[in-house]
C-alpha cells in the first residue's frame, strides 16, 4: 500500500499543530509499518520548517523557501504541476489531502482521504475574514473524499450536523501529543507563583473572559500572576482592556520562545487554564498534565471528550463558573494533586503512535 499525503499545509504554515500532525503520522506510519506500506510527503515546493528538519524515508525531493507574503498563489500552482507528475510516478493507492482545496491534485481515479479538524470557521464565523474560502473548501474537499478522519466525536457529530456527510464514511482517531523537550530544567521561569495560559488569545479562544474571571477574584490577583505563553504581544486593545480593569501591569504578562521554554512554564505553573469556547480535539491541556501541572478547561466541545476526568471544568461563557472553578483549584490542594495523579493516567490514551496505527487502518479499510 502506497500513501502520499500531499503539499497544501507544507505550503501554507511555516510551523503549526496540522503539518506537525502530518509529519508524525508520516514519521510513525514509517516506523510501525512493514514492507508493505509505504509513505511519501508529496511537497516539490514548500516553507515548513517542520518539513525541512525531518530526516525519514518518507521525504520527497523538494526546495524549501521563505516566507514571503503574497507568494502562496504561485507556490500553489507551481506545486499542483510539479505533484501531478510525481503522483503519476508514484502510483500511490491512497492521496490524503492535508488541507482543503476546491481543485484535485493527482489522477482523479486515486482514493482520497482528508482529515477534518474542526468547524470554527462555521460555528465561529465571526472570528474569520468574510473573504476566508476556508469552509466552501472544506465543503467541497469532504464530499469528494472517499473517507474523512475526525479528530474527536464531538467534531464528527459537529461535521455531520452542518454539512450532512454520510456517517459511514466518517471515522474518529484522537490526536497524539509530545513536545519536543520531554525533561525539562527545574529553573524556575518566575518569581512569582504563576497560571498559564498558552496559545492564541483571538475569539472563540475565550481570553478576555478569563482576565474579567481573574480580576474578579480577590485570591488570584492578590497571589497568582496570569502568564500568557505565545499568541504574540498584547495589542493596545487588549492593554487598554487591562488598564480600564485595573490590573497592575506586573501582574499579568506575555512570554514567547520555543517548546523547551513552554515545557518549563508548564513545569512550574500552579495551574493551566483552557477557556477556548470551542476545541476540535485540544492539545495543551494532555501538555500540561504530562508535565504535573493541573488543568482547568472549558466543558464545552470535544474537551471534556479529551481531558476525561483529569481536569476541572467550567462554563466558558460564565465568568463566575470560571472563577469559582480556579478559586477552587488554587485553594485546594488535595483537589490539585488529585488531578496531577489523573492527569497522568489520562495522557497513556494518547499517543502518535497510536494515532498512527488507527489510521493505518482506516487506509486499509479504503482500498478495501
Amino acid at each position: 500500500m502506497k500513501i502520499a499525503y500531499d503539499h497544501q499545509i507544507f505550503t501554507n504554515q511555516k510551523y503549526g499543530g496540522v503539518s506537525r500532525y502530518f509529519l508524525e503520522l508520516a514519521e510513525n506510519i514509517s516506523k510501525i509499518s512493514t514492507n508493505d506500506i509505504h509513505v511519501k510527503i508529496m511537497a516539490p515546493v514548500y516553507k515548513n520548517n517542520y518539513l525541512y528538519s525531518s530526516v525519514g524515508k518518507f521525504r520527497s525531493v523538494g526546495l524549501r523557501v521563505p516566507d514571503l507574503p503574497k507568494t502562496g498563489r504561485t507556490l500553489k500552482s507551481v506545486n499542483n504541476i510539479i505533484s501531478n507528475y510525481l503522483l503519476k510516478n508514484y502510483n500511490p493507492d491512497i492521496i490524503h489531502e492535508t488541507y482543503y482545496s476546491k481543485s484535485v491534485v493527482g489522477p482523479k481515479k486515486i482514493k482520497r482521504v482528508i482529515t477534518v479538524y474542526d468547524m470554527i470557521h462555521e460555528l465561529f464565523s465571526e472570528s474569520f475574514s468574510v473573504n476566508d474560502p476556508t469552509r466552501m473548501y472544506k465543503r467541497v474537499a469532504t464530499s469528494r473524499a472517499d473517507h474523512i478522519i475526525c479528530i474527536s466525536k464531538n467534531t464528527k457529530n459537529d461535521l455531520i450536523e452542518i454539512l450532512g456527510v454520510d456517517e459511514s464514511k466518517v471515522s474518529v482517531v484522537h490526536l497524539g501529543f509530545e513536545l519536543a523537550d520531554t525533561h525539562p530544567s527545574s529553573k524556575r521561569v518566575s518569581s512569582r507563583p504563576f497560571f498559564l495560559f498558552v496559545g492564541s488569545r483571538r475569539g472563540y479562544k475565550n481570553f478576555k473572559r478569563l482576565v474579567m474571571a481573574y480580576h474578579a477574584s480577590i485570591n488570584l490577583l492578590k497571589n497568582l500572576d496570569f502568564v500568557c505563553f505565545g499568541g504574540g504581544s498584547f495589542n493596545s486593545e487588549e492593554l487598554s482592556f487591562f488598564k480600564e480593569l485595573k490590573i497592575p501591569f506586573d501582574c499579568i504578562r506575555q512570554v514567547s520562545g520555543d517548546d523547551a521554554l513552554l515545557s518549563q512554564y508548564y513545569k512550574n505553573a500552579f495551574f493551566f487554564v483552557y477557556p477556548s469556547l470551542y476545541e476540535g480535539f485540544g492539545i495543551p491541556p494532555l501538555e500540561a498534565m504530562s508535565y504535573g501541572c493541573p488543568v482547568a478547561c472549558s466543558n464545552t466541545s470535544s474537551i471534556p471528550e479529551v481531558v476525561g476526568d483529569a481536569a476541572i471544568m467550567f462554563d466558558p461563557y460564565s465568568i463566575e463558573s470560571m472563577q469559582y472553578s480556579l478559586e477552587k483549584l488554587f485553594l485546594d490542594s488535595n483537589i490539585r494533586d488529585s488531578l496531577i495523579t489523573r492527569g497522568f493516567e489520562r495522557i497513556k490514551k494518547y499517543s502518535w503512535k497510536k494515532c498512527a496505527g488507527e489510521t493505518i487502518e482506516i487506509y486499509r479499510k479504503v482500498i478495501a
